[in-house]
């Protein structure tokens, strides 16, 4: 996914996407002050994007285009989940009377 030098790696092989699709949850996951929301949504719309080139370079394979498809219900499976968690409002200060 990405590199250390925080590049990110083109996905191509199933085996890249079914690994990057652990890291990616991962990322999603940590609570590391250098994983931010940004950083989050990027690997999320690279992942995105190069799982949508891998679909479109096996549409006619359908060995191939099964395992893609079986990545993309993953992948929409972990993007519900995402839209599920409630976010925590901040806390009301009281006033003081």
């Amino acid at each position: 996914m990405f590199d250390q030098s925080g590049q990110w790696i083109h996905l191509e092989t199933f085996d890249d996407f079914d690994n990057g699709l652990s890291e990616l949850i991962d990322l999603w996951a940590s609570t590391s002050k250098t994983v931010t929301k940004t950083v989050k949504a990027a690997a999320l719309a690279h992942f995105k994007e190069d799982l949508d080139a891998a679909v479109l370079k096996w549409i006619d394979n359908r060995a191939k285009s099964k395992k893609y498809a079986s990545i993309a219900k993953e992948l929409a499976e972990f993007e519900d989940a995402l839209t599920a968690v409630p976010v925590a409002a901040p806390a009301k200060a009281k006033k003081k009377v």
